[in-house]
């Protein structure tokens, strides 16, 4: 269970799936577009200054590419990969919740 009530944003919960394999930031806004059936879709500026702010949190790092490569790609790391198994099991936590409510009822 999530015990330190730091729920993600959605846009940042489905960056770091995206992240989980090493991806330039284009890849990303297709992969959230792909994963959330198109319902979800970031502009440019608000993943750059996503992918911004979760490297200074360290939840993410920029991976080493060919010097000539424009492309920036970037990975998750322990602590990401941490905080999205937290996350999961909060979001299931409010499923299991409302599930069993709504069965109640």
């Amino acid at each position: 269970m999530n015990t330190s009530n730091n729920a993600l944003t959605e846009a940042v919960y489905y960056i770091l799936l995206s992240v989980l394999k090493p991806m330039h930031g284009y890849g990303i806004m297709q992969q959230i577009s792909a994963l959330s059936g198109g319902r979800l879709n970031i502009s440019a500026g608000t993943l750059y200054g996503a992918l911004s702010s979760l490297l200074e949190k360290g939840w993410i790092e920029q991976v080493a590419t060919p010097c000539d490569s424009r492309k920036k790609e970037y990975h998750i790391t322990a602590e990401g990969r941490r905080l999205l198994v937290q996350e999961i099991a909060r979001l299931q936590e409010l499923v299991r919740n409302g599930e069993t409510i709504l069965s109640n009822n």
